[in-house]
């Protein structure tokens, strides 16, 4: 008999966990790996940016384990929706949860919920089609907006909006995105970080590339710049010499310009009907080395703020959830009898894409060790019952095709991204 396992999610954590089942299990096993979606590949596809192809390739290597004889994409089925966690686990041996970490979190001010003031990931996946936004959900009418937060997701953003339209439109943007894009009104993007330079998340990599920018002016003040003491690991060494070179700068005039800014935090979005601006305080670490205010605060006139200040998970139906850590309580991955979990809703948003590998293994050995043994029932079965029909492989190829034949017609590179379920649906019914 095979071992049967459902993995929920195909993202990086779960195509990883499908991998390390085929590689690691002593006997022959088989790997539904369920998806909401029509497409596969997670954060790879919805939360890379689109002019970071190098990264985008690692949709090569998960491609790879979709194709082996032993893994099934079963996309368009929702946990919660079409199947209970007592379904899965009355046709699997066991599941692992692994649908990452899709909300951002909040910064809780005054202000926050008006228009304008959005999630940084809404704006990311608006860049990168994905079809629970639609293409209409940003227009860049604003001259000034905030982006806050100084991790590589807001480097991301803060690059894209830089960027002309004209730089982007090799990548795989959709092309009503690229309209939007076009049509940008922003001259004016501020970058802001509640402490110093040393405390940035950035890498280093991401950082460099802003200094690339050909359409914008990238401006550091000399005294946010400032650092106290010298002993910095390599990479927050190489952070600080990049963002004080910035500082001896001054401007060239190009059409935008990008304010990276420090030792600031939001403490109201201001506005009406709409937002109008940012007040920031000035702060300081104290003597315990917390973030406090100095009593000093400043207002930009931004028309738009992205907060970008950290990822977290949501809650599974059916699945124990903490809401101290927002991850699912595990031990190495097991969360109860048959039930486990891997990547960032088993660990939190930490590390790089990579890093979930590791992790997928370390849960796999632990399900392994227990040789877990349960449902009998046809997954097949169930879903026909209910009027689900899965999206295949197969099917996701078509979607790829689609994306191809519409980036050729519009002479944009290798693919552009199709909007909208329904375009994704109509491009293997057809």
């Amino acid at each position: 008999m095979s071992l049967r396992v459902a993995v929920v999610g195909s993202g990086p954590a779960g195509i990883y966990t499908a991998e390390a089942l085929v590689k690691q299990s002593p006997g022959p096993v088989e790997v539904d790996v369920l998806e909401r979606l029509p497409t596969p590949y997670g954060l790879v596809r919805y939360g890379v940016a689109p002019d970071h192809t190098s990264i985008k390739s690692i949709a090569n290597y998960l491609q790879r384990v979709l194709e082996l004889p032993q893994v099934r994409f079963l996309g368009g089925v929702t946990l919660g929706e079409h199947l209970s966690v007592e379904d899965l686990l009355s046709c699997y041996d066991a599941v692992v949860y692994c649908t990452g970490a899709m909300v951002d979190r909040r910064m809780g001010i005054p202000g926050e919920d008006l228009p304008g003031s959005v999630a940084a990931t809404d704006f990311v996946n608006w860049y990168c089609g994905h079809p629970d936004v639609s293409p209409d959900r940003f227009v860049l009418d604003s001259p000034e907006v905030a982006v806050i937060g100084v991790g590589n997701v807001a480097v991301d953003v803060v690059r894209v909006l830089a960027k002309t339209a004209e730089e982007l439109s090799s990548t795989d943007v959709p092309h009503d995105v690229l309209e939007r894009l076009a049509d940008s009104q922003v001259k004016a993007i501020h970058m802001i970080g509640r402490r110093g330079p040393e405390h940035a998340k950035f890498t280093l990599k991401e950082l460099r590339e802003l200094g690339e920018l050909a359409n914008a002016d990238v401006c550091v003040r000399p005294e946010e710049a400032v650092v106290l003491g010298a002993d910095f690991p390599r990479q927050i060494k190489g952070n600080i010499d990049v963002l004080q070179s910035w500082a001896a700068k001054p401007p060239v005039g190009r059409p935008r310009r990008l304010d990276v800014r420090f030792w600031l935090r939001p403490v109201e979005i201001l506005g009406t009907d709409r937002v109008e601006g940012i007040k920031l305080e000035r702060t300081r670490l104290d003597d315990d080395g917390r973030v406090v205010g100095t009593g000093e605060f400043e207002t930009l006139p931004v028309g738009m703020v992205l907060r970008s200040v950290g990822y977290q998970s949501v809650a599974l139906p059916g699945v124990p959830f903490s809401e101290r850590t927002m991850t699912v309580p595990n031990e190495a991955g097991k969360v109860r009898d048959r039930e486990y979990v891997a990547g960032w809703l088993k660990r939190g948003p930490t590390g790089v894409i990579g890093t979930n590998k590791s992790d997928a293994a370390e849960t796999v050995r632990t399900l392994l060790a227990d040789q877990p043994s349960g449902g009998q029932a046809s997954i097949d079965d169930l879903l026909a019952r209910r009027g689900v029909t899965p999206i295949t492989y197969d099917d996701w190829l078509a979607i790829e095709k689609a994306e191809a034949d519409l980036a050729s017609s519009l002479g944009r590179g290798a693919r552009v991204k199709l909007v909208g379920l329904d375009a994704m649906l109509s491009a293997f019914r057809s």
